[in-house]
């Protein structure tokens, strides 16, 4: 049979194909759709971890345990998990192990560019690099046979354009694959330094038998189309490039991205008069090609930045331009902002109008920083806001009674927690506000471990965030509703104005949430034009002639513009 899917749909059904026992993963864009689609599966195990990192190790218990297991994330969760990856490089596997890391060039939703290439040279580990839906399927099932022959990790590399595109695939029955027996070997898996020592000559003997399986895999391809233009690509840039160049230059596609063959390229080399390197983010083929003494043109004409395309490519090599269309007026700018309705908007506010600094985090809530709120003073990464803080207040205490710090939920689960061990430990006198709004916002409504809700959708334990809290020693733990301006803004000031650590729990659901019932919309009379509301930043406001109106089809009822309206013309229907 087959059936249209998504890059990460084929990378699920390649997981249930390839008799996987064991998932674990974090949402991540554009990864979360791998994780989501297995779930679909009854045989598959399938859970969200609070993080990379425990993913990361979930799977591979479950692999000394002799299943089949994966994790899978985006780019910046694979830094998160690179702690027992680089081990487990060591240590090997049982039962397969494979993980498959979303890039996203052009950063679409991600707070940076970086090129996950560079993880599995480090690692050691062998890479694969599928160029559309078919091959996330074909190759996933083609990792498990190469972990379990070569005894090691290996990482799919996704990038935002193969996750979610689409194109045809063929299904296949699942292989029930029985767990490998587990047999006691301390020398293999127990990683202190005399065993890890052994361990590294065993990862330096199969890099090498690794690069001799490159040479030959079928992973690997070779398209001659007699012309005196070769191209040596991979991954997304591949279909760009056949789209754009079309039977003018050959081809070597390198499906196999870590270890780079070297007699494969050194022989289709020889067969032109010109070789262009077409990798998108960083030069990892060129730059292989050019230690093997092959002239090649690569990121002097393509660069560094963002995603390539057809167009690009066409330009570059061709230097012809795709006809597109002009419009005769400049298209209004359309930046992203929080939803209507959305229960951070009220913290965000109250802060601002406070003039208080900001310690952000990675979620929905870092459109904090966007006007007219422009709130967020730094966003890092996962769990930052909380440890940034600890750090910001140590450097000027006098500054603490000005300065907070705001993390989600989930992300707080995913790594807040320690940071917030900290502050306690080592007393700063820091404001922790935990945005929950009883859901994963920012890529799609995935649960959370304060949630109750697991991802096959089964009721489950729900941390306390406010016990937790008081338990690793915050003594005022307090709760607001965000959609409360005066409340929420009186715990802000008087929690920076105490003498000790702090955490706010600001608590409303996600307006987007199916459970979630909204009041009617609200209108607005007699405006005076003071554009107070417009302060707020909710996309279902707009001053039209000078007046602020409010679009009924938006609007949720949550009150907070009504709260905002000096002169009291914001209210319900009339």
């Amino acid at each position: 049979m087959k059936k249209l899917m998504l890059g990460n749909e084929a990378v699920a059904r390649g997981l249930y194909e390839a008799g996987v026992t064991v998932v674990s993963s974090y949402p991540g864009t554009p990864s979360t759709e791998i994780t989501e689609f297995v779930a679909n599966y009854n045989e598959i195990k399938a859970e969200w971890a609070p993080n990379e990192k425990v993913a990361a190790e979930v799977a591979f218990g479950a692999s000394f345990a002799g299943a089949r297991s994966f994790f899978g994330m985006k780019h910046v969760g694979l830094n998160v998990a690179a702690d027992p990856l680089y081990t487990a490089a060591y240590t090997g596997v049982n039962g397969g192990c494979v993980l498959a890391v979303a890039d996203d060039p052009g950063m679409h939703s991600s707070q940076n560019e970086q090129d996950s290439r560079h993880h599995a040279i480090a690692a050691k580990v062998p890479m694969l690099e599928p160029s559309d839906s078919e091959e996330c399927l074909l190759f996933t099932k083609k990792a498990y046979e190469i972990s379990e022959e070569f005894d090691t990790p290996v990482i799919i590399r996704l990038s935002t354009r193969v996750s979610h595109s689409q194109s045809l695939c063929e299904l296949s029955e699942r292989d029930e694959i029985p767990n490998k027996p587990y047999i006691k070997n301390p020398a293999k898996y127990v990683m202190m330094p005399a065993n890890a020592k052994s361990r590294h000559v065993f990862v330096e003997e199969r890099t090498e038998k690794l690069r001799a399986y490159a040479e030959t895999s079928p992973l690997n391809s070779v398209t001659d189309n007699n012309t005196k233009i070769g191209v040596i690509t991979a991954g997304a840039a591949y279909t760009y490039a056949v789209q754009a160049l079309g039977d003018s230059v050959s081809y070597l596609k390198l499906g196999f991205a870590n270890p780079l063959p070297v007699k494969l390229i050194e022989n289709f080399a020889k067969k032109y008069e010109k070789i262009y390197v077409i990798e998108e983010l960083d030069g990892i083929i060129e730059s292989h090609c050019k230690n093997l003494g092959i002239n090649v043109i690569g990121k002097e004409l393509f660069g560094y930045l963002g995603e390539l395309s057809q167009e690009i490519i066409a330009e570059k090599i061709l230097g012809e331009k795709l006809p597109y269309d002009e419009f005769s007026e400049a298209v209004p700018v359309r930046p992203p902002v929080m939803c209507a309705g959305c229960p951070h908007r009220g913290v965000f506010y109250a802060l601002s109008k406070n003039k208080i600094r900001v310690s952000g985090d990675i979620g929905c809530y870092t459109l904090g920083a966007s006007a007219p709120l422009s709130s967020v003073d730094t966003t890092l990464c996962m769990g930052a806001s909380v440890s940034g803080l600890h750090g910001f207040n140590l450097a000027d205490p006098e500054g603490a009674s000005k300065t907070v710090a705001v993390i989600g939920d989930s992300t707080f689960m995913h790594s807040g927690i320690t940071g917030l061990v900290n502050i306690a430990y080592n007393q700063t006198n820091s404001t922790v506000i935990v945005l929950d709004n009883s859901i994963t916002g920012m890529t799609g409504h995935q649960q959370n471990p304060s949630t109750g809700i697991n991802l096959k959708g089964d009721v489950t334990a729900a941390v306390d965030i406010e016990s937790l809290c008081k338990a690793i020693g915050i003594k005022c733990v307090r709760v607001v509703d965000p959609y409360n301006l005066a409340e929420t803004e009186a715990a802000i000031v008087e929690e920076l104005s105490a003498p000790e650590a702090s955490v706010i729990i600001a608590r409303r659901p996600c307006a987007l949430l199916k459970y979630v019932k909204h009041k009617p919309a609200l209108v607005i009379n007699d405006c005076k034009g003071c554009k107070m509301c417009l302060k707020l930043g909710c996309p279902a406001i707009s001053n039209k002639g000078g007046k602020a109106v409010i679009d009924a089809v938006q609007c949720v009822g949550c009150g907070i513009c009504s709260e905002v309206c000096r002169f009291g013309c914001i209210g319900g229907v009339n």
